[in-house]
């Protein structure tokens, strides 16, 4: 697999684990994301594991929720290896969920920016350096 695939196995999708994610996670806001995450081990070695939600309550017809989805997955998708790469180098896993925390419809511009500035603090907050 290439080193730009979101594959079934990047994806968070246990429910134990998405619930002990907000249970025992922590969290920050980078609008338009809220980022949930939490330092985890998982059995296939894979550095993180990220799922992606969008409110029912703020967007009622799936075509939208679909549609933001689609653009945070794409913006991750894009921007992961700098995050997996320094999990590596520490040899730690994390588990991360990024919902969409804006009330209105935004271009892949806007939620892109968001996703960038998120991954960076979240390699802040593990003990980046930089």
């Amino acid at each position: 697999m290439g080193e730009f695939c979101l594959s079934k196995s990047d994806r968070l999708h246990s429910k134990k684990l998405i619930g002990e994610l907000f249970e025992q996670g922590e969290s920050f806001f980078v609008f338009p994301l809220k980022v949930v995450f939490l330092k985890a081990s998982f059995d296939d070695g894979k550095a993180v594991k990220a799922a992606f939600s969008v409110s029912k309550r703020n967007f009622k017809r799936a075509v939208k929720r679909n549609y933001l989805k689609r653009l945070m997955r794409e913006a991750y998708r894009l921007n992961r290896p700098a995050l997996s790469s320094f999990l590596d180098e520490r040899g730690e896993q994390l588990s991360v969920m990024f919902i969409y925390a804006a009330k209105e419809l935004r271009d892949y511009q806007t939620v892109e920016k968001g996703m960038l500035k998120a991954l960076d603090k979240l390699k802040l907050m593990l003990g980046d350096p930089e």
